[in-house]
Parts: C-alpha cells; structure tokens; sequence
C-alpha cells in the first residue's frame, strides 16, 4: 500500500494560519511591520523570476495542438466557473453569498504552473504541451479573473474598478515576467540554478500574504461564525468540485479522440488552480476587506486537495503505463 505523504507546503500553511489566529496584530494595518511592502516587492520577484524561467523553445513546441489547449483553457477558464455559478439560486443569506464569492473566485483563477508540469512528467504526459498551458494561463488569468468577477464584487464593494484592477495586474504581473523573458539570456542561467532557492522563496512569500489576509480576518472575528461542522462541509465541497472536473475533463478529452498523453495533460492541467495567482489577486480585486481571509479558504483547500489527488493519481498512471 503506498504511504501518503503530506506536502509540506500545505503544513506551512496550516502553521501560518494558526500564528496568524495567536498574532493577528502583527498583519493588522496598524502593525509597524510593512507587510504590505514586503509582500508587494515579493510578489513583483515571484514573477520576474517566472520570466527567466519560461522557456521560449519548449513554448513553441507546445503550441500547435490547439484542439487540446482550446479544452485546457475553456476548462479552467469557462466550465469551471460555469459549475459554480449553477449554483449562486441555492443563496439564501449574506454569509452564503460570501462562502459563494470565494468559491467562484476559486473557479475564476488560472492554473498553478510548476505542480501541472511536474505532475503530467511523472504520469508521462503531453509536458511541452502542459508547459504552454500552464504559462500561458497566468497571462490569460489577468484578463478573465477580473471580468468574471466584476460580474459579482461590484455588488459587495464598491470601489471595484476594472481600470485600476488591470494597472495594478499588468505592474504587479505582466511587467515583472516580461522584464524576465527579456533578461532571460543573461540571467536565465541562473534562474535555472537556484530554482529550488527560487521556489522557496515564492512559497515564502505566498506564505507571508496568507498570514496577513488571516490575521486581518482573526482581528475582525470574521471566522467567528465558521464552524468545524462548516470547515468539513467547505472540504467536502471542494473535494467534490474537483472530482467532477476532473472526470469531466477526461470524458471530453476522450470525446474529442486525444491519446492517452493528451488526456492526461488536459486532466492534470485543466483542473488546476494557482494558489499564487490566487493570493495575488484577493489583494488586488477585494483590497483589505475583512472577509479577505474567509476568501482564500477554498482556494487553500483547492490547493491541498489537487496536491493530494493529483500526485497519487500520476504515480498510479505512471505504474500502471499510462492506463486509467
């Protein structure tokens, strides 16, 4: 019997949070500790060494299955979202409709990167075509996170502004990785050298913008309503969301007659969310709302729960050559 092994991300964001639930002084706005500027200058990094690290080659490679890549991205991008809005008529209440919010910007998102491909290697996928995929994502995630959710975040805060959102998404996003493909010749190298360093720090900072939101939210007594009885719920829900999308994706993938390798990357790739992209964008699409740290609960656990499924699934695929 293979021994599950727990990501030890996931146990670093199970830490923060409870520093955050003990500490929640230290992320407050009125904290002397400029949070704020460290994660800003930390996330313009994250992304700048994402540039040096896409590989230009391997994108061309990847880029003329356009059936498949039209299946990965209205996957990420189009059902995914469309599955949690059937359900927005279940609302009943204002508690509701924020869990609902976080959900459907869970559902929003582009997909992870570097979990996508490493994941279809070790299943001996399509990789040049999940490298495309999972890099281009992020870029189209800048401009369809926001249009989806300016559908429903005007409604609970008002200064939503689809201008500002997309300055400070092109500043924050799009500069840094276009500055890294640009210095990619000169720095490239070295990017490729310290990608384990590279990755850490990128998991540090993800981890120090968890802990602010949080601690905001603890401050506020915003979970104070949340109940274990609503956590278990909240995991079952996310554990099903993501079970459905990823059967539905490898019944289309066979609908549409791809061999076994394109139906792995479509699964592997198609049901991924960013955990990055995703505490990037709370802070830029929701600003410092309270609730910011009830907001990133389900993307937390999306998280987890694609780690899980995922990497036993490929070692399964792998073992079993490739057969599902």
């Amino acid at each position: 019997m293979r021994k599950i092994k727990i990501d030890k991300f996931v146990l670093a964001i199970v830490v923060v949070i409870g520093i955050a639930y003990f500490f929640p002084k230290w992320g407050t706005p009125e904290s002397t500790i400029p949070l704020d500027t460290i994660s800003a200058i930390g996330v313009l990094l994250i992304f700048f060494f994402y540039g040096l690290k896409l590989s230009p080659s391997k994108l061309k490679e990847g880029i003329k299955n356009w059936k498949l890549h039209l299946l990965i991205q209205a996957t990420t991008f189009l059902i995914f979202p469309l599955l949690v809005l059937a359900f927005k008529p279940l609302i009943q209440n204002q508690e509701q409709e924020i869990i609902w919010l976080a959900f459907f910007f869970l559902a929003a998102l582009p997909s992870t990167v570097s979990s996508s491909v490493v994941m279809v290697s070790i299943a001996k996928g399509n990789i040049p075509v999940a490298i495309f995929n999972a890099s281009i994502s992020g870029i189209i995630g800048v401009v369809l996170t926001p249009l989806w959710m300016g559908l429903f975040v005007q409604n609970a805060q008002t200064d939503f502004n689809f201008t500002d959102i997309y300055v400070k998404l092109f500043v924050q996003i799009i500069l840094p990785v276009l500055l890294g493909v640009l210095l990619q010749r000169f720095l490239g190298a070295f990017a490729q050298k310290y990608s384990k360093q590279l990755t850490l720090f990128d998991k540090s900072i993800i981890l120090l913008i968890i802990y602010k939101s949080f601690a905001n939210s603890f401050n506020d007594n915003i979970f104070s309503t949340v109940s274990i009885l609503d956590l278990l719920l909240l995991f079952i829900s996310v554990l099903a969301l993501f079970g459905i999308l990823f059967f539905l994706t490898g019944f289309l993938a066979r609908k549409m007659k791809f061999n076994i390798e394109d139906q792995i990357t479509a699964q592997f790739c198609g049901t991924k969310k960013s955990l990055v992209h995703g505490t990037v964008f709370s802070k830029i699409i929701f600003g410092n709302i309270a609730a910011i740290g009830l907001i990133l609960l389900p993307i937390m656990l999306f998280h987890t729960v694609q780690l899980l499924a995922i990497s036993i699934v490929a070692s399964k695929m792998a073992k079993n050559n490739h057969e599902i």
